[in-house]
């Protein structure tokens, strides 16, 4: 073959984003990086829950893929990932949905190396009424809708004599659903500061968890701690119990208990975007993730790549998967953008290993808790309040350090001058 190596990362998500970033930025020979997302903006994922709850400004922290591209000299191509040919290395894309979510015009990207990094999505497995009763925060997309829903709840509770309050209840005791439960309270705290009255006295909240613990993933004092803020706030924490069905309005656990709420999240389990199921032969695991050795490379395909949440890479001598989280993402792209010029001459691409460098959660402006990683002088410690907010803050400053270089002083002055002229909650 003649002419430049194409590269088509599909998915611009924590590690997608971050890997078309750092290889287009370094500029490698002969190499076009071409970046294929759905959306035209990027919102960091761990930061939906804010975008839900109305306290994150998306037009300041969003990235414009077009712009970005072209201050990289890389192609964007939006587009919803429907298919792959792997005989002639090529893509399928559907590019405009008509109302009902099919495709009107389609297009096809060819390629000659191919990395898929297009996220994950909450899994109802399989529960009745889920994914017609319930509303998931897995895109900004889903997290504006929630939005404008929550809103809606809102004028209700104020304006109609036969409603009186908001409740809603999140399924799924993870991150997502701890820190969705706090923001909803701190942004109807902080609309209230605008002349709404007794909006927090409105609001009930029941967080729905299967495990023993919230945040089960994480060490149990940051479970516990988490549990006490929340119970605090006016949470009510279910654990131990699962659901058996959604309807329109409420839920019913398997114990017989029902939870009534006009607005049912369901952010319980990970699994990857069901077309992974459906990309010529390409091997999956239960949870539809593409299996991968430790060099990230597919087992069905040496010119298709995976990472993140949608590639299931077992470490050696475990039996499971990485985790499903930003932090693997982030470090997958590091380590593929390090080795992947090499590896296009023909140099394996060394084992990744992942280094656990602690769990961060936030409840808003209520508190935080985190433990440090496995690495340094206080490696697994325990921390909590200005300690853990300044760690989950920080994360999300070197993820915009990644993707913005040395404009990144600037991105965040901007955001610092336009939080004085802006309200703190999304009041529209």
């Amino acid at each position: 073959m003649t002419g430049p190596h194409r590269l088509v990362v599909v998915g611009a998500g924590a590690g997608g984003l971050d890997l078309a970033t750092r290889l287009a930025r370094r500029g490698v020979p002969g190499l076009v990086v071409t970046l294929v997302d759905r959306a035209s903006s990027h919102v960091w994922k761990p930061r939906l829950h804010q975008v839900a709850a109305g306290t994150l400004d998306t037009a300041q922290d969003e990235i414009t893929y077009l712009d970005h591209a072209a201050r990289l000299g890389m192609a964007f191509r939006p587009g919803l990932l429907r298919g792959i040919d792997r005989a002639a290395r090529r893509i399928t894309l559907g590019t405009v949905q008509d109302e009902s979510g099919r495709d009107e015009v389609t297009a096809v990207v060819p390629y000659d190396t191919l990395v898929l990094a297009i996220g994950s999505t909450a899994d109802d497995f399989g529960t009745p009424g889920v994914r017609e009763h319930a509303v998931f925060i897995d895109s900004r997309e889903q997290a504006e809708a929630f939005r404008v829903q929550l809103r809606r709840a809102v004028i209700r509770a104020l304006d109609d004599p036969a409603v009186r309050e908001v409740s809603i209840v999140i399924v799924g005791g993870g991150a997502t659903g701890t820190e969705l439960a706090a923001e909803l309270h701190q942004a109807l705290d902080l609309a209230s500061g605008y002349g709404v009255p007794d909006l927090r006295g409105r609001l009930r909240v029941t967080l729905v968890e299967m495990a023993p613990r919230i945040l089960s993933a994480l060490p149990e004092k940051v479970s516990d701690s988490a549990t006490v803020v929340l119970r605090d706030l006016g949470v009510k924490v279910l654990t131990g119990a699962a659901v058996a069905s959604v309807d329109e309005t409420g839920v019913v656990l398997k114990d017989g208990r029902r939870i009534e709420a006009s607005i049912r999240v369901w952010a319980a389990g990970v699994r990857a975007p069901a077309v992974t199921r459906e990309l010529d032969g390409l091997e999956t695991d239960r949870a539809g993730r593409i299996r991968v050795g430790e060099d990230m490379v597919s087992v069905t395909d040496p010119a298709i790549l995976a990472l993140g949440d949608c590639a299931a890479l077992v470490p050696a001598g475990q039996e499971r998967p990485l985790p499903a989280t930003a932090q693997v993402a982030h470090q997958q792209a590091r380590h593929l953008a390090r080795h992947l010029p090499a590896w296009l001459s023909g140099t394996p691409i060394p084992p990744f290993h992942y280094v656990q460098r602690g769990s961060l959660v936030s409840l808003g402006d209520y508190d935080a808790f985190g433990s440090l990683g496995r690495l340094g002088i206080l490696k697994g410690a325990f921390i909590e309040g200005w300690l853990a907010r300044l760690s989950y803050a920080m994360l999300y400053r070197q993820f915009q350090l990644v993707v913005h270089g040395w404009r990144a002083p600037l991105v965040w002055l901007a955001g610092a001058l336009r939080s004085l002229a802006r309200p703190s909650v999304r009041l529209d």
